[in-house]
């Protein structure tokens, strides 16, 4: 599924929380959505999600614009993992998942959730409270939870947030395996910027509620002059000036 937006913004009172970005994910690419705390891409995200209503600006869906008539349908299609946002504490896992499934309308729930519990290896504490999970754990569990639909365009909120290396490792090559064997978009905000490289076809970076570059991480790394990612994020963020 394709998505664009168009001169999407947001105010809050006086503040403007995102102001006029536009942007497209083609079908089936990965996009990597960077900046500072605060520069707007959980907003943005909001927004796309149907969570929070834009002040100016357009979402498209395939060309579909998300607006009342059509947001079930498309809602139907996307899903949201953060290690930030918590699942029901007191629910199991299995629980929390058929509640999920149910209200993205799975057909063969119990198979679905078996089927995704052996993928990310979380079949030995389905039965176990999500309150009661490591952090590890727990993003397992999110990650499963975004996916519970097979969704056409998955939003991930720095799912590695917190992790050791080998569990972020994990989660990074299950995201990479689901997605060559799967039809799925996805927009990745991330602060990793190793994972960022590894995952993304392209990245957009904003700063205070702003795009500011845009294009491949080599585009960017090479037109930065800098060796790397993360060495392109810090100039950028640390500019006085907008460069697009």
């Amino acid at each position: 599924m394709k998505l664009e937006v168009k001169k999407l913004s947001k105010k809050f009172n006086n503040i403007t929380a995102v102001n006029n970005i536009s942007f497209i994910i083609d079908k089936n690419s990965t996009m990597g959505l960077l900046g500072p705390n605060g520069c707007g891409k959980t907003t943005s995200i909001g927004m796309m999600l149907g969570l929070i209503k834009p002040s100016e600006g357009e979402i498209l869906f395939n060309g579909t614009k998300a607006d009342t008539a059509n947001n079930i349908d498309i809602l139907s299609k996307l899903n949201f993992a953060s290690p930030y946002i918590e699942l029901p504490k007191k629910l199991t896992v299995k629980q929390n998942l058929e509640v999920y499934a149910r209200l993205y309308g799975v057909k063969n729930l119990n198979l679905r959730i078996e089927e995704i519990s052996e993928d990310l290896n979380i079949g030995q504490f389905l039965n176990k409270k999500n309150g009661e999970l490591s952090s590890g754990q727990k993003n397992r569990v999110s990650l499963a939870k975004s996916l519970i639909n097979k969704p056409k365009i998955l939003f991930l909120d720095e799912p590695t947030a917190s992790l050791d290396p080998d569990v972020g490792d994990f989660v990074r090559e299950y995201i990479e395996k689901y997605k060559k064997n799967n039809e799925l978009t996805i927009l990745l905000a991330s602060h990793n910027m190793s994972e960022v490289e590894r995952l993304c076809d392209n990245i957009i970076m904003m700063k205070e509620g702003s795009i500011v570059d845009r294009g491949t991480c080599k585009e960017l790394i090479s037109k930065h002059g800098r060796n790397n990612l993360e060495e392109t994020f810090l100039k950028i963020a640390r500019s006085k000036n907008e460069l697009v």
